[in-house]
C-alpha cells in the first residue's frame, strides 16, 4: 500500500510518477524498497489518469457510506445511528482503498 501512497503523493504534489521519485519517497518514509514492485507500479500507472481513477473510486464508495438501512435508522437511537454511519464510512473508505490497490497494482 505504501507504494501506491507514494505514487499518489507525487501526483498530488505535481511531480511525475517515475521510478526514481517513488524510490526517494519510500526511502524518506523508511520503507525498504523493492525495485520490482516500484517498476511494476510505474508500469501499471503508465497511461492511467490518476485523478479520474480516484474520482471513480470516490463516487462508487459514496452511495455505500450515505445509504443507511431503513429499519436501522428508525429502530435505533440517534447515538447508534451516528455510530453506524461512522462505521459505514470506514467500510466505504476501506473498499475504496482496496479498489485503488487493484487499479495501481
Amino acid at each position: 500500500m505504501e507504494y501506491i501512497y507514494a505514487a499518489m503523493l507525487l501526483h498530488k504534489a505535481g511531480q511525475k510518477v517515475e521510478e526514481a521519485s517513488v524510490k526517494k519517497v519510500l526511502e524518506a518514509a523508511g520503507v525498504q524498497v523493492d525495485d520490482g514492485r516500484v517498476k511494476a507500479l510505474v508500469a501499471s500507472l503508465d497511461g492511467v489518469n490518476i485523478d479520474e481513477a480516484v474520482e471513480k473510486a470516490a463516487t462508487v464508495a459514496a452511495p455505500v457510506a450515505s445509504a443507511p438501512a431503513e429499519g436501522e435508522a428508525k429502530a435505533e437511537g440517534k447515538k447508534e445511528e451516528k455510530k453506524d454511519s461512522e462505521e459505514d464510512k470506514k467500510k466505504a473508505e476501506e473498499q475504496a482503498a482496496t479498489g485503488l490497490g487493484a487499479l495501481f497494482g
